[in-house]
């Protein structure tokens, strides 16, 4: 008999193709995209390994109870009835959150309140005792999502967000996501087969993100814990045994994977989070204003992705910066893919090129794209006439 079950992997809008990707070069079945989520099945150990080894994902959901309410009185009864003893001591402690897209339900907060309600008075009337509610670190985390009558309650088995990889610990003012930031290196299509440059690293992010790409190293193999490990079935010699198979994948670097920043503190932030992530090796960093510079090797590909500032948390002239990140591009970066992620849409008309491709994205609740422009040696029309010969 199968072990397999269904799992939900959430995301951020604009990765869901290239989550579903990764479950599918991971080994897992029946995998379909949905909006911000990407469903699949697998075994237990194959949870553990998503857990562990998805670049895009922010949690990893297991359902366990589906049903239909209308109500308030009908989603306590039916939540009360359920057999949580299969999932929850009565000394565990737990937390809900909850998400709402119904007429039925006007606020999510008051689902979840219901929802704990059925579940503490069950265990008082079987037990005389409750489990406590603890938001920082729960036993078990529990999460609804109700779709007009449709309710479906899932375990969480990543614990803290998977972006949480465990390596950063100094940021900057705007630190990028590492799940946003390793989402548009897997867009952009570099899988680590041309040098690698982030010309404004902040905190290293991107670079420490692009470094576990190419090397094929674990996300989050530098994560102290997740949350199934809380569970009744954790099987940690499972985990060891996952944890031994995805690291004996790990690669060898063949590029140069680099940072810049004008910052002298960024710098050595970057430079911390690198050490944390046990990748000091592999990346290197140099304090200096990407304005000011030129490619180190004119003749050779280069690939960048990056993330400037947009005016929204670091003040700048929207207008000078863009204009100047547009010209060093096409003076001083020759045979260079750019990619660049912004919040400000606007900011883009001010690069003064035209991009060859805009990809939709989301920071947070802020609306952005990933943009690329291609830097050929000499005109594009020149590039052409030699492809064509």
């Amino acid at each position: 008999m199968s072990n397999n079950f269904k799992m939900i992997a959430k995301t951020l809008y604009g990765l869901e193709d290239v989550l579903a990707k990764e479950l599918v070069q991971l080994g897992a079945m029946n995998v379909s995209k949905g909006n911000r989520l990407v469903s699949f099945e697998g075994d237990k150990g194959f949870m553990y390994k998503a857990n562990l080894s998805l670049r895009t994902a922010l949690r990893i959901l297991k359902p366990i109870y589906d049903f239909r309410a209308r109500n308030e009185e009908t989603l306590y009864s039916i939540i009360k009835k359920f057999d949580w003893e299969r999932f929850m001591r009565v000394d565990d402690t737990f937390y809900i959150e909850s998400t709402i897209f119904s007429d039925h339900f006007k606020h999510s907060q008051y689902v979840a309140l219901k929802m704990k309600d059925a579940i503490v008075d069950r265990f008082r009337e079987i037990h005389n005792r409750r489990p406590s509610i603890d938001k920082d670190h729960p036993n078990v985390r529990l999460f609804i999502h109700i779709d007009r009558d449709k309710v479906s309650i899932s375990l969480d088995s990543s614990g803290d967000s998977l972006h949480k990889r465990g390596y950063r610990f100094a940021t900057n003012i705007a630190p990028m996501n590492e799940v946003l930031a390793a989402g548009s290196i897997l867009l952009s299509g570099w899988t680590g087969d041309q040098d690698f440059l982030d010309p404004m690293c902040g905190s290293g992010t991107i670079p420490i993100e692009a470094a576990m790409i190419a090397c094929n190293i674990p996300p989050n193999i530098n994560r102290k814990e997740f949350g199934f490990e809380k569970w009744s079935d954790w099987d940690e010699d499972l985990f060891e045994v996952i944890e031994e198979s995805v690291l004996k994948k790990i690669k060898e670097l063949n590029v140069s994977i680099i940072g810049y920043d004008k910052s002298p503190s960024a710098i050595q932030k970057a430079k911390e989070n690198t050490r944390n992530a046990n990748l000091s090796d592999f990346i290197s960093y140099k304090n200096i204003d990407f304005f000011k510079t030129n490619k180190d090797k004119p003749e050779k590909s280069l690939h960048m992705v990056f993330n400037p500032p947009y005016g929204e948390r670091i003040a700048i002239n929207m207008e000078e910066f863009y204009s100047n990140l547009g010209d060093t591009l096409k003076q001083s970066y020759p045979s260079t893919n750019s990619w660049f992620i912004t919040s400000n849409l606007e900011a883009i008309k001010h690069v003064g090129l035209k991009p060859s491709r805009k990809i939709k994205l989301f920071s947070g609740k802020l609306e952005g794209r990933l943009v690329k422009y291609e830097m050929y040696a000499g005109t594009k029309k020149v590039h052409k006439r030699k492809e064509e010969s």
